[in-house]
């Protein structure tokens, strides 16, 4: 009995040192009475101090006689009770650590976050039946949605059956949505993709193509359900046949409470506040949606709104997606989330009587299938004069076509006519036709270049859509030296040498596969933004150089395609771009563009002027009764057409290979502009050393007269690397320019515009033609006889009143050009008219002058020049007594003397 109190007495008094300490540490509102277990131990406490009480103090009371008994090792020493004083220390501090532990479990238990929904695996059923009884049935609890009908207002009809328009709650979507937590969603740069749904038939179109995105692998697919029918999730998906085995997509329900008797409006509000909630937790780049007309209304109305408001892209997809629309599951998330800010604009430049296949080509673009996209806008060039059926044709295209749901219309036809009509050069028409088109955002805008020989396929937006994203857009890709997709499969090199054939791949694929080819195209080729952006800056230094053709440029490009090619070849070469291009099985596969060359036109700067039949020339008499005879060996043999394939009308995978998979860029095979194959590293140096000899014979880049070459810094989307000293002087640039003509230099230096775009300006390349025609006309103005004999000494001038003897005596020819002759009472305004011509060319005239303005106007330009040559060649005359011979007779038949007359006769050139 002694013993078992001195036991008590000792729990006692520990017991008190543990609630001295506690209250020490605990604030007085977390005292013992707050907490059951602190106060169950507060009244053990009190009941060992009472029983505490009743023993004495006696110190030896309850000792084992143990304790008296003699040691072996000695006399008990005072240090061994303070021994058991420190174990019982450490005990102490053990109980006052786990009731710390207890407490601290006690008010994390007690704060648990409510906002993190149920677990319906932990949570036992019975504890909830147990909870909810004595509460209000009609209100909904944390673990469970609502069911049954809300109470209907008193002001509703009975017949209503969408008559709830209370607070809306979401049960299911908060759970699913900490779900895809992990899936980065809370980064911009995520690969989460998004289908929603509210009607049961617009489910089941578009769960296909959420699957078939899923097992590829390159998105986090998600799929939200926000109707009204009350049918689970996995009722939904066991009606479309679907298991999550074979189809890895995550899904939300997105309804809210009572979604089966809500209004219309309370939907919408639904509709956008669960969008804000997936927002903010999977962040999608592109959100798939079924066709509006099969789709509820507060639907599309909602999710069209809220989408516009996050910036997201809503792809709409058309009826029967899920056998014409399978190609975008092939696009990543990267490609999806531009599908909305891409724009893509249809250039056509038409030649004169051209109307056939013009017309064939816009029906051809009016009739192709656009799947819901944004339809191109079109700019068509048209010449200076137009066909009777081309404009009654244009003048009755409505484009797009009008969208009879009563939504507003805005027309995306431009059409620009071309006002002089004489031909343009060169450097002219390529100017015309580059400027025609520039892109208001480089990296969203585009341009399809088409030729009116092509006919385009029904599905061609879909391959053109369906390349761009993946190519300029992926995330997978680099366009680093991509410069357009190609339309066409070409059937020629660019000289016209031989017929081409497409390179065959390294793997040993049965597929063809697509390849980069080194070359531009015309007939039908879209070029990126920024590509064609650069190409204005190259095209605005090239055409202002003064530069004639050397080695380095020499013509790569056969002149039955348009001038503009030849620039942009030289700008891919200095730059080593590439064009992508299409390859197909056999040539009788459908194709995306055909090119029909049975109305095939020459490109006006290239076409050649018929010659003029004689009217002396008579047809020979015929004789009825013989037979017309034609030698076959007179006639060239004509090339044959090659073969048109035909249009691809049916699904685009069926076209493409590897099952409508696009091999990345960097697999493809590359060949040169020459059609040779070609690696990376050949790539690069060929573009180095092309554009080092661009810079060096074409930019002006050579140091000379002094001074150093100035080339500017690359600037992207710019060419102005590849030539310097743009910003000389005219007179510097006179200096270096050796191989014009000094009437032609000194009007280009004059007015650089007026020589490039001036209808009265001589380009230097048909100078020599234009002379020419002009001695040509002095013959048939003069005659050779009159010359000869009677104007010796006052030859016929633009100013003069020389009197004309016989022409149709001396030269019977005259009378053949009556046409050209010019009267007597129209010279003084010729005259003006080419004193006004020279003016324009930086030339000085004096009207008061006798002699002609042309003279003064050669010996100004060319004064320089014919000390150089005269330098050069001091003796020419005696050292070629023949030649000298030959220029007297030429001077005696074409009426041009000596002296005075001989440079007032001269036109210049």
């Amino acid at each position: 009995m002694a013993s078992r109190g001195m036991t008590i007495l000792r729990y006692s008094s520990i017991l008190h040192d543990v609630k001295f300490n506690v209250r020490q540490q605990f604030p007085p509102s977390l005292y013992f009475s707050d907490c059951p277990f602190f106060a169950n131990v507060s009244a053990e406490v009190g009941r060992m101090s009472l029983l505490g009480s009743i023993f004495p103090g006696d110190k030896e009371l309850g000792k084992k006689d143990d304790d008296h008994r003699p040691s072996s090792s000695g006399p008990i020493l005072p240090g061994s009770w303070n021994a058991r004083k420190q174990v019982t220390g450490i005990r102490r501090r053990r109980v006052v650590y786990a009731l710390l532990g207890l407490f601290a479990l006690f008010l994390f238990i007690k704060n648990i976050p409510t906002d993190l929904g149920s677990n319906s695996l932990k949570t036992d059923s019975r504890v909830l039946a147990t909870s909810r009884v004595g509460r209000n049935p009609g209100l909904p609890t944390r673990q469970d949605a609502p069911t049954g009908k809300p109470p209907r207002p008193s002001d509703s009809s009975g017949e209503d059956e969408h008559y709830f328009s209370g607070p809306v709650k979401f049960y299911n979507l908060a759970a699913t949505l900490h779900g895809v937590a992990s899936l980065a969603g809370r980064f911009g740069n995520n690969k989460n993709v998004l289908f929603a749904a509210a009607s049961l038939k617009s489910a089941s179109e578009i769960m296909p193509l959420a699957c078939e995105m899923a097992s590829i692998r390159k998105n986090d697919v998600h799929f939200a359900f926000m109707g009204r029918e009350d049918l689970a999730i996995h009722e939904i998906k066991e009606i479309n046949g679907i298991n999550d085995d074979d189809c890895v997509v995550h899904w939300h329900d997105g309804r809210p409470d009572f979604s089966r008797w809500s209004s219309d409006f309370r939907m919408e509000v639904s509709v956008t506040a669960s969008l804000g909630h997936i927002q903010r937790f999977v962040l999608p780049q592109a959100i798939f949606i079924d066709n509006a007309e099969r789709e509820e209304l507060f639907f599309v109305n909602s999710i069209k709104s809220k989408a516009a408001e996050l910036g997201t892209s809503l792809i709409e997809l058309p009826s029967a997606a899920a056998e014409n629309m399978m190609w975008v599951t092939r696009l990543d998330s990267g490609s999806l989330a531009a599908w909305q800010t891409t724009y893509v604009d249809l250039l056509i430049h038409a030649p004169p009587k051209s109307s056939g296949s013009l017309i064939r080509l816009l029906k051809s673009i009016e009739e192709a299938d656009y799947f819901g996209y944004r339809r191109p806008h079109i700019t068509i060039e048209l010449p200076a004069e137009i066909d009777a059926s081309t404009y009654s044709f244009l003048e009755n295209m409505v484009w797009p076509p009008l969208d009879w749901s009563g939504s507003s219309h805005s027309s995306q036809l431009t059409l620009r006519h071309r006002i002089p009509k004489r031909s343009f050069t060169a450097a002219e028409a390529s100017s015309y036709f580059v400027e025609s088109f520039y892109p208001a955002r480089p990296l969203d805008s585009h341009v399809l270049v088409l030729s009116p020989q092509v006919e385009l396929s029904p599905l061609y937006y879909h391959y053109l859509i369906y390349n761009l994203l993946e190519h300029r857009y992926s995330k997978s890709n680099s366009i680093d030296n991509l410069m357009g997709i190609s339309l066409e499969l070409p059937t020629n090199f660019l000289n016209g040498s031989e017929d081409f054939t497409p390179p065959t791949p390294k793997s040993k694929s049965i597929d063809p596969m697509p390849f980069l080819w080194e070359a531009p195209n015309s007939n039908a080729a879209l070029y990126f933004g920024e590509r064609w952006m650069e190409f204005h800056s190259f095209i605005t230094n090239r055409v202002s150089t003064m530069k004639q053709s050397t080695a380095a440029n020499k013509k790569q490009i056969t002149e039955s395609y348009p001038a503009w090619m030849e620039y942009l070849l030289e700008l891919m070469r200095a730059r080593g771009y590439a064009m992508f291009y299409p390859n197909y099985d056999s040539i009788a596969s459908n194709a995306i563009a055909t090119v029909h060359s049975e109305l095939y036109q020459a490109p006006e700067e290239y076409s050649k002027k018929p010659a003029k039949i004689k009217n002396d020339e008579s047809p020979p008499p015929l004789d009825p009764t013989d037979p017309f005879e034609t030698d076959l060996s007179t006639h060239a043999k004509t090339k044959p057409h090659p073969p048109e394939p035909p249009l691809l009308t049916s699904s685009l995978l069926s076209l493409l290979s590897q099952a409508g998979y696009l091999p990345a860029l960097s697999t493809l095979p590359y060949i040169s502009y020459d059609g040779q194959p070609a690696s990376a590293s050949d790539r690069t140096t060929s573009a180095a050393d092309f554009a080092a000899a661009f810079r060096r014979d074409i930019g002006n880049c050579v140091s000379g007269n002094g001074k150093d070459a100035n080339q500017p810094p690359f600037v992207e989307r710019g060419a102005d690397d590849l030539f310097c000293n743009l910003d000389d002087s005219p007179e510097a640039l006179l200096e270096r320019t050796d191989d014009k003509s000094p009437i032609a230099a000194s009007a280009e230096i004059a007015d650089p515009d007026a020589y490039v775009y001036d209808e009265d300006a001589i380009p230097a390349d048909s100078s020599n033609q234009i002379r020419d025609e002009f001695e040509t006309h002095l013959r048939r103005q003069s005659g050779r006889k009159a010359t000869e004999t009677k104007n010796s000494g006052s030859a016929a001038s633009f100013g003069g009143e020389a009197t004309l003897t016989s022409s149709e005596e001396s030269d019977p020819k005259v009378e053949e050009d009556k046409e050209d002759m010019i009267p007597t009472d129209e010279r003084r305004n010729t005259k003006t008219e080419f004193e006004k011509h020279l003016a324009r060319q930086g030339v000085k005239a004096d009207p008061g002058d006798q002699e002609s303005s042309i003279k003064k106007g050669r010996v100004k330009g060319s004064e320089e020049t014919t000390n150089k040559q005269a330098a050069e060649k001091p003796a020419s005359k005696e050292k070629n007594p023949a030649e000298a011979k030959d220029a007297k007779k030429l001077k005696s038949d074409t009426g041009v003397n000596s002296g005075a007359d001989a440079q007032q006769r001269d036109p210049g050139w």
